[in-house]
């Protein structure tokens, strides 16, 4: 668990970087060109212990992570161990308000199950 954590806290810096200096459509580019090629084992098969070292990362941050921070670091880090995930970023007209998760099997891993009711999908990577 603790690899993980620090896994997820190194990527979190990487995409603030990315944030700071590059542009959304890097972030978007890192997530959609992770691959399974150098995929590595976790013994479980299940995202859980994944979506749990991120949350954590992310409260032990020095600053605010917001959904696409969050949700691009747990793809990254669940393709990296082999389970088959996707960001999706959806946005809702009345109010306006954007959102980012990640699916797993189409089901919601990282956020309330019923985001896929209140969001509607825009982009999938």
């Amino acid at each position: 668990m603790n690899r993980l954590i620090l896994e997820s806290c190194l990527l979190l810096l990487r995409i603030e970087w990315l944030l700071q200096f590059r542009n959304l459509q890097s972030i978007h580019d890192l997530v959609a060109n992770c691959t399974f090629d150098e995929a590595k084992d976790l013994g479980e098969r299940t995202s859980v212990p994944i979506c749990r070292a991120v949350d954590l990362a992310c409260v032990f941050y020095p600053k605010q992570i917001f959904c696409l921070q969050r949700s691009a670091v747990t793809v990254i880090l669940l393709r990296r161990y082999k389970i088959q995930a996707e960001m999706v970023i959806g946005a809702q007209l009345l109010p306006f308000k954007s959102h980012a998760w990640v699916e797993v099997d189409g089901i919601v891993v990282n956020d309330k199950p019923y985001m896929r009711e209140i969001y509607r999908p825009l982009e999938r990577c």
